[in-house]
């Protein structure tokens, strides 16, 4: 590849410049209408990586179920960088109960799974389903299907490699950007 002259400097902008909200800010700050719930997410870190990416996008609620490690854990606490503390969170003995929970409050309850007749996630519309809660499932099993037999419906994470797998942080960080680039505009 041949070397191209760089026209301009980029310096990188240091904390105090990012405008980032206090604690107290961000708790009184709109929020998206949008909930993740996990389900039997194992690993501490992987929890800790939706809070913090829930924090970046504004999302107001995690729900944690089962075996998902809960607040306050160091190893959340190594991921979210203190996210758990400015991000809503509740737990759930079961995700089924969650889903009953969610609907009954008037939620579209929407599993993020390789699933028949999913939508692929650059094509779905999510303002007319708001408020919207988002499934994410286990590392191994992925979301559970009595848990996927509850949803309204399923997203799925178009792929094109050899594994048509991704780490459940990573897919979170996919769809919450998706969700968040398109109500921001919707809204």
């Amino acid at each position: 590849m041949p070397d191209k002259k760089r026209l301009t400097t980029m310096r990188k902008i240091t904390n105090s410049e990012l405008g980032r909200k206090s604690v107290e800010e961000f708790a009184a700050a709109d929020k998206l209408p949008v909930t993740v719930v996990l389900d039997n997410v194992r690993s501490a870190g992987n929890v800790g990586s939706f809070f913090r990416t829930c924090d970046a996008f504004g999302i107001g609620h995690i729900v944690l179920c089962g075996i998902c490690a809960t607040p306050p854990s160091k190893e959340i606490h190594k991921t979210a960088l203190g996210a758990e503390q400015t991000v809503a969170w509740s737990h759930y003995p079961t995700t089924t109960e969650a889903i009953e929970a969610l609907h009954a409050a008037g939620y579209t309850v929407l599993a993020i799974e390789q699933v028949e007749g999913a939508e692929m996630l650059h094509t779905a519309r999510f303002a007319d389903r708001t408020p919207l809660a988002l499934v994410f499932g286990n590392e191994v099993e992925g979301v559970a299907q009595e848990a996927v037999d509850m949803c309204d419906g399923a997203i799925e994470i178009p792929q094109v490699g050899t594994k048509h797998s991704l780490n459940v942080a990573v897919s979170g960080g996919a769809v919450l950007w998706e969700v968040f680039r398109t109500l921001s505009r919707e809204i």
